[in-house]
Protein backbone atom coordinates (compact mmCIF):
# COMPACT_ATOMS: atom_id res chain seq x y z
CA UNK A 1 0.00 0.00 0.00
CA UNK A 2 3.06 2.20 0.57
CA UNK A 3 4.51 1.37 -2.57
CA UNK A 4 0.99 2.39 -4.12
CA UNK A 5 1.19 5.62 -2.50
CA UNK A 6 4.49 6.38 -2.97
CA UNK A 7 4.33 6.00 -6.46
CA UNK A 8 0.84 8.37 -6.49
CA UNK A 9 2.98 10.82 -4.71
CA UNK A 10 5.87 10.77 -7.54
CA UNK A 11 3.28 10.61 -10.15
CA UNK A 12 1.55 13.67 -9.35
CA UNK A 13 4.60 15.38 -8.84
CA UNK A 14 5.87 14.46 -12.04
CA UNK A 15 2.12 15.98 -13.85
CA UNK A 16 2.32 18.84 -11.61
CA UNK A 17 6.06 19.78 -12.80
CA UNK A 18 5.38 19.19 -16.36
CA UNK A 19 2.32 20.93 -15.71
CA UNK A 20 4.12 24.02 -14.67
CA UNK A 21 6.64 24.13 -17.29
CA UNK A 22 4.18 23.79 -19.89
CA UNK A 23 2.55 27.20 -17.99
CA UNK A 24 5.73 28.67 -18.24
CA UNK A 25 6.15 28.11 -22.40
CA UNK A 26 3.09 29.75 -22.97
CA UNK A 27 4.28 32.61 -20.84
CA UNK A 28 7.20 32.93 -22.74
CA UNK A 29 5.31 32.20 -26.08
CA UNK A 30 2.75 35.13 -25.21
CA UNK A 31 5.58 37.33 -23.89
CA UNK A 32 7.22 36.48 -27.52
CA UNK A 33 3.43 37.10 -29.06
CA UNK A 34 3.48 40.21 -27.58
CA UNK A 35 7.10 41.80 -28.28
CA UNK A 36 6.36 40.69 -32.03
CA UNK A 37 2.82 42.48 -32.03
CA UNK A 38 4.67 45.66 -30.57
CA UNK A 39 7.48 45.47 -33.76
CA UNK A 40 4.48 45.00 -36.03
CA UNK A 41 2.64 48.37 -34.82
CA UNK A 42 5.84 50.57 -34.37
CA UNK A 43 6.59 49.61 -38.17
CA UNK A 44 3.19 50.19 -38.88
CA UNK A 45 2.98 53.45 -36.81
CA UNK A 46 6.90 54.73 -38.74
CA UNK A 47 5.63 53.75 -42.14
CA UNK A 48 2.23 55.88 -41.59
CA UNK A 49 4.58 58.86 -40.53
CA UNK A 50 7.13 58.13 -43.62
CA UNK A 51 4.08 58.34 -45.48
CA UNK A 52 2.57 61.48 -44.03
CA UNK A 53 6.27 63.25 -43.86
CA UNK A 54 8.73 61.11 -46.52
CA UNK A 55 11.96 63.51 -44.49
CA UNK A 56 11.17 61.95 -41.16
CA UNK A 57 12.97 58.91 -42.80
CA UNK A 58 15.95 60.20 -42.59
CA UNK A 59 15.71 62.21 -39.21
CA UNK A 60 15.17 59.09 -37.55
CA UNK A 61 18.28 57.50 -38.88
CA UNK A 62 20.07 59.83 -38.02
CA UNK A 63 19.55 60.60 -34.61
CA UNK A 64 20.43 58.55 -31.61
CA UNK A 65 17.22 56.46 -31.55
CA UNK A 66 13.13 56.35 -31.49
CA UNK A 67 10.32 55.29 -29.62
CA UNK A 68 7.14 54.55 -31.56
CA UNK A 69 3.92 54.16 -29.58
CA UNK A 70 0.65 53.03 -30.75
CA UNK A 71 -2.18 54.86 -27.65
CA UNK A 72 -6.23 54.20 -27.19
CA UNK A 73 -7.75 57.00 -25.41
CA UNK A 74 -10.88 58.06 -23.92
CA UNK A 75 -12.74 60.98 -23.39
CA UNK A 76 -16.21 60.17 -21.23
CA UNK A 77 -17.45 64.10 -20.00
CA UNK A 78 -14.54 65.53 -17.95
CA UNK A 79 -12.51 62.32 -17.70
CA UNK A 80 -10.13 61.53 -20.32
CA UNK A 81 -7.72 59.08 -20.31
CA UNK A 82 -5.46 56.88 -23.06
CA UNK A 83 -3.11 53.79 -22.33
CA UNK A 84 -0.81 52.12 -24.68
CA UNK A 85 2.09 49.98 -25.63
CA UNK A 86 5.58 50.80 -27.70
CA UNK A 87 9.39 50.36 -27.87
CA UNK A 88 12.17 52.53 -28.09
CA UNK A 89 15.08 51.10 -30.11
CA UNK A 90 18.85 52.75 -29.74
CA UNK A 91 19.63 53.04 -33.41
CA UNK A 92 23.35 52.12 -32.67
CA UNK A 93 23.18 48.69 -32.04
CA UNK A 94 19.37 48.40 -31.66
CA UNK A 95 18.78 47.63 -28.80
CA UNK A 96 15.28 47.71 -27.80
CA UNK A 97 12.99 48.55 -24.67
CA UNK A 98 9.63 47.90 -24.87
CA UNK A 99 7.59 50.09 -23.25
CA UNK A 100 4.05 50.88 -21.71
CA UNK A 101 2.36 54.24 -21.44
CA UNK A 102 -0.66 56.23 -19.24
CA UNK A 103 -2.65 59.01 -18.94
CA UNK A 104 -5.45 60.50 -17.25
CA UNK A 105 -6.96 63.92 -17.15
CA UNK A 106 -9.64 66.16 -17.31
CA UNK A 107 -11.12 67.56 -20.12
CA UNK A 108 -15.17 68.03 -21.49
CA UNK A 109 -15.89 65.85 -24.30
CA UNK A 110 -17.38 62.16 -25.26
CA UNK A 111 -15.34 59.44 -27.71
CA UNK A 112 -12.48 57.59 -28.87
CA UNK A 113 -9.52 58.27 -29.55
CA UNK A 114 -6.63 56.44 -31.72
CA UNK A 115 -3.36 57.88 -32.05
CA UNK A 116 0.37 57.04 -32.86
CA UNK A 117 3.34 58.82 -31.50
CA UNK A 118 7.00 58.56 -32.19
CA UNK A 119 9.81 60.29 -30.36
CA UNK A 120 12.89 60.93 -31.66
CA UNK A 121 15.95 61.02 -30.12
CA UNK A 122 18.86 63.93 -30.85
CA UNK A 123 21.25 62.72 -28.26
CA UNK A 124 22.35 58.67 -26.52
CA UNK A 125 21.91 60.36 -23.14
CA UNK A 126 17.59 61.79 -24.15
CA UNK A 127 17.31 57.81 -25.23
CA UNK A 128 19.17 56.32 -22.20
CA UNK A 129 17.15 58.93 -20.21
CA UNK A 130 13.84 58.01 -21.96
CA UNK A 131 14.74 53.96 -21.64
CA UNK A 132 15.91 53.88 -17.97
CA UNK A 133 14.46 56.66 -15.95
CA UNK A 134 10.79 56.86 -18.38
CA UNK A 135 9.34 60.57 -19.11
CA UNK A 136 6.51 62.26 -17.79
CA UNK A 137 5.27 64.95 -19.97
CA UNK A 138 3.96 67.03 -16.71
CA UNK A 139 7.51 67.45 -16.83
CA UNK A 140 8.02 68.68 -20.32
CA UNK A 141 4.99 70.86 -20.78
CA UNK A 142 6.20 72.83 -23.14
CA UNK A 143 5.56 70.00 -25.50
CA UNK A 144 2.14 71.08 -25.70
CA UNK A 145 2.56 74.72 -26.18
CA UNK A 146 4.97 74.68 -29.14
CA UNK A 147 3.91 73.76 -32.58
CA UNK A 148 6.71 72.05 -34.72
CA UNK A 149 9.44 74.25 -36.43
CA UNK A 150 9.28 75.15 -39.88
CA UNK A 151 11.83 73.31 -41.94
CA UNK A 152 15.15 71.77 -40.62
CA UNK A 153 15.71 68.23 -39.90
CA UNK A 154 12.76 68.02 -37.41
CA UNK A 155 9.90 69.70 -39.52
CA UNK A 156 6.87 68.38 -38.75
CA UNK A 157 7.84 67.45 -35.34
CA UNK A 158 6.83 69.17 -31.82
CA UNK A 159 9.91 69.74 -29.33
CA UNK A 160 9.08 68.02 -26.54
CA UNK A 161 12.19 68.90 -24.31
CA UNK A 162 16.03 69.54 -25.04
CA UNK A 163 17.18 67.18 -27.45
CA UNK A 164 13.57 65.41 -27.85
CA UNK A 165 11.26 65.89 -30.57
CA UNK A 166 7.79 64.16 -31.00
CA UNK A 167 5.42 62.93 -34.06
CA UNK A 168 2.06 62.43 -33.34
CA UNK A 169 -0.23 60.77 -35.77
CA UNK A 170 -3.79 60.88 -35.78
CA UNK A 171 -6.07 59.35 -37.97
CA UNK A 172 -6.91 62.46 -40.13
CA UNK A 173 -2.84 62.80 -40.32
CA UNK A 174 0.43 64.54 -38.65
CA UNK A 175 -1.01 66.45 -35.71
CA UNK A 176 0.07 70.13 -35.08
CA UNK A 177 -0.08 70.19 -31.65
CA UNK A 178 1.25 67.20 -29.15
CA UNK A 179 -0.90 66.23 -26.79
CA UNK A 180 0.97 64.61 -23.71
CA UNK A 181 -0.20 66.26 -20.92
CA UNK A 182 -0.32 64.16 -17.73
CA UNK A 183 0.97 61.47 -20.03
CA UNK A 184 3.46 58.84 -18.28
CA UNK A 185 5.67 57.08 -20.54
CA UNK A 186 7.95 53.78 -18.63
CA UNK A 187 9.87 50.17 -19.10
CA UNK A 188 7.14 47.11 -19.11
CA UNK A 189 8.75 44.70 -16.88
CA UNK A 190 7.15 42.02 -18.15
CA UNK A 191 8.47 42.51 -21.54
CA UNK A 192 11.64 42.96 -20.85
Amino acid sequence: MQKWIGAAVIGIGVVAALGSAHLVLAQEASKAEKQAAIRKEAQTTLTKLYSIHPGAKSTIQKAAGYAAFDNFGMNLFVLSTARGKGIAVANKGKKETFMKMLSAGAGLGLGVKDFRIVFVFETPQALDNFMNSGWDADAHAEATAKAGQKGGAYEGAISASPGVWVYQLTEKGLALQATLQGTKYYKDDDLN
